[in-house]
């Protein structure tokens, strides 16, 4: 099931200040509320608060550490555990894409249309690869009993190396 957020949202790049006022709009609260009622999440404070701060600022990529990060500088009250639980109960319910970097560090993406992704090693980030650019060639057969749920590549980068020209 995907889902997304009201598309009426300011989706521009936002400072800790205009965080801290969207965090307390009233309006803006009550759309988040509302949505999040509508797909079976009880819109906690920390929820609604979290889902403001993800959704209010266009399609990125966030760990649960950088959004813990942005909430304390919105001075908004939540643990990194809430974190957690939130980036993955909207990750069920379709409003965000997990993506696995290695078994330590997933990020999670607020565009949840199929798209895969660069991970720049060097600055720990990820960027969208335009759908242009990547052909996916042919999907093996999943074993028995299974159907394959979605394709993601991520495709690793790091920064190239100058050799330097031995000297006589």
């Amino acid at each position: 099931m995907k889902s997304s957020f009201p598309a009426s949202l300011d989706r521009v790049s936002a400072s800790n200040n205009e965080l801290f006022a969207r965090l307390r709009n009233p309006n803006i609260a009550r759309q988040m509320k509302d949505r999040l009622r509508e797909v079976g999440i009880r819109p906690t404070r920390p929820r609604v608060a979290l889902a403001i701060i993800l959704f209010g600022q266009g399609d990125r990529h966030v760990s649960a550490e950088m959004l813990f990060e942005e909430a304390s500088g919105a001075e908004a009250s939540v643990s990194l555990a809430t974190i957690y639980n939130t980036l993955h109960e909207f990750t069920k319910v379709g409003f965000l894409r997990q993506v696995a970097i290695d078994s330590s560090k997933s990020y999670f993406d607020t565009n949840n249309t199929e798209h895969h992704h660069y991970y720049l090693e060097d600055r720990h980030e990820l960027m969208d690869i335009p759908p242009t650019d990547v052909a996916v060639g042919k999907v093996p057969v999943p074993p028995e009993g299974y159907e394959i749920a979605r394709v993601d590549v991520v495709v690793r980068l790091r920064r190239k190396t100058i050799n330097s020209s031995p000297t006589s």
